[in-house]
């Protein structure tokens, strides 16, 4: 497919823009934590069990985000698996995981927070 000059220009144009505007350097700061983990267990956790821990292992990460920030970084690299651990198996992840309703579904989460489609409230 061959972009018509239009699009092409507005590319261009965008990206010059982002150029112009970004740094010619930045900070990066790479944070590692020892990850609080669920119990191992092969029976799934209640929602709240598992936004609870979650939580905990956000309020490491927000604490040091910011720690980075005030020291001047631009941007900051956290753990792949920082927020919930990996020990999991299909069916004890379940807990952890955001449903994502279909595309099709007209659903505002926090306009309607009881709907079935939705864990926990806005």
């Amino acid at each position: 497919m061959i972009p018509s000059p239009l699009l092409a220009y507005v590319a261009v144009s965008v990206f010059c823009v982002f150029k112009v505007s970004s740094r010619d350097t930045f900070i990066a700061a790479v944070y590692e934590h020892a990850v609080i983990l669920p119990n191992a267990t092969l029976i799934p956790v209640s929602r709240e069990e598992a936004l609870a821990l979650m939580n905990r292992n956000l309020d490491l990460l927000e604490a040091a985000i910011t720690s980075a920030a005030n020291q001047g970084a631009h941007i900051i690299v956290t753990p792949e698996d920082g927020i919930y651990g990996w020990n999991f198996t299909r069916e004890t992840i379940y807990p952890y995981l955001e449903d994502i309703p279909d595309p099709g579904v007209n659903w505002i989460p926090c306009n309607n927070p009881k709907s079935a489609h939705c864990w926990a409230p806005c």
